[in-house]
């Protein structure tokens, strides 16, 4: 069975409603990205340098990066010699299968940890922007959904709203929002965060922080500290550092994350705005050249648009023009 079909039947058993949020979401960056590929295998005769040079181009174009991108061609070069593929037409499955490889080599990571045992912490950081508190209020409207009990700690005490804009959420998903006042120092919030999640026996408890830029030292010093504090007061915690980026920054995106890495140990990305984006490759960039797992991805504007990471569902949905081009064919 080739890849295409195996990809179509292991995605069929998910769930409907989720798959077709990818392939809504998505859809720009696969008419954009797959479009390309496909136009690019199939309008050439023979496989040449030429349309190495032009994949690479595309691939680049899509936000794959440079380094994943010349991981790919090579990988492509070296499987083209050692099947002894003459037919462009048979690189487009072999490449998908090369990017599937890179996205669910460790499949087992990217679901959200939760504390079995307790309070479960999550640490939200980022630079201004990329939705940091939209995030936490989509997913503290799914754990509640979920029968969970959410307490969110508003750390952002910098940003002009920052405090409002969170309570707002939490009374969208009818959960409790933690604050002091505007300028106050972010580590006691997430201190009294915590001790509320505590008395209130909460089982998850969210934890926003000010929006910085990667090379504000001492901003990024304030960070280690609410670290330290959540550290301290719960054992084994943050149970997840999820840094959130914004799919239509691209590139910037790795760069930001190659910072924040050296401040705290993020465990996971979450990728906002990939339904706004033409350039959904800066997933498979950020898996293979940061090793870090996408956590959760935004697919929309509403509340349930976030959905956590599925490398088959996002494989499935990105070339799903190619799968029914080879149904088609075959």
């Amino acid at each position: 069975m080739s890849f295409f079909r195996k990809l179509k039947d292991r995605v069929s058993k998910k769930t409907e409603t989720v798959t077709q949020k990818f392939v809504t979401g998505l859809s720009t960056s696969r008419d954009q990205f797959v479009g390309a590929i496909s136009n690019l295998f199939s309008g050439r005769s023979k496989i040449d340098e030429d349309l190495y040079e032009e994949l690479e181009e595309i691939l680049i174009g899509a936000d794959v990066g440079v380094q994943t991108t010349m991981y790919l061609v090579e990988r492509l070069r070296d499987e083209v010699k050692e099947r002894k593929i003459k037919d462009p037409v048979e690189l487009k499955p072999l490449l998908s299968e090369l990017i599937a490889e890179i996205l669910t080599k460790d499949e087992e990571e990217q679901g959200l940890r939760f504390n079995e045992d307790g309070l479960t912490v999550f640490l939200f950081v980022g630079v201004n922007g990329v939705g940091k508190t939209t995030t936490i209020g989509k997913l503290a409207h799914r754990l509640k959904n979920e029968g969970k009990k959410v307490v969110l700690a508003a750390g952002d005490t910098f940003r002009a709203g920052a405090i409002e804009q969170l309570e707002t959420w939490g009374r969208r998903a009818g959960v409790d929002v933690i604050k002091h006042q505007a300028g106050s120092d972010p580590a006691a919030v997430i201190y009294d965060g915590i001790q509320a999640a505590k008395s209130r026996k909460a089982d998850v408890l969210l934890c926003d922080t000010a929006g910085r830029l990667q090379n504000k030292v001492n901003l990024m010093e304030e960070l280690k500290k609410v670290h330290r504090v959540v550290t301290r007061e719960v054992p084994g915690a943050p149970h997840e550092v999820l840094l959130v980026l914004d799919a239509t920054t691209g590139q910037n995106a790795l760069v930001q994350a190659k910072q924040f890495r050296q401040a705290v140990n993020v465990s996971g990305i979450v990728l906002t705005k990939l339904d706004g984006t033409a350039k959904g490759g800066i997933v498979i960039a950020i898996d293979h050249e940061l090793g870090l797992p996408v956590k959760l991805v935004g697919l929309g504007e509403q509340a349930d648009d976030l959905q956590e990471f599925d490398a088959e569902q996002f494989l499935h949905a990105l070339l799903q023009d190619m799968m029914e081009e080879e149904t088609s064919e075959s």
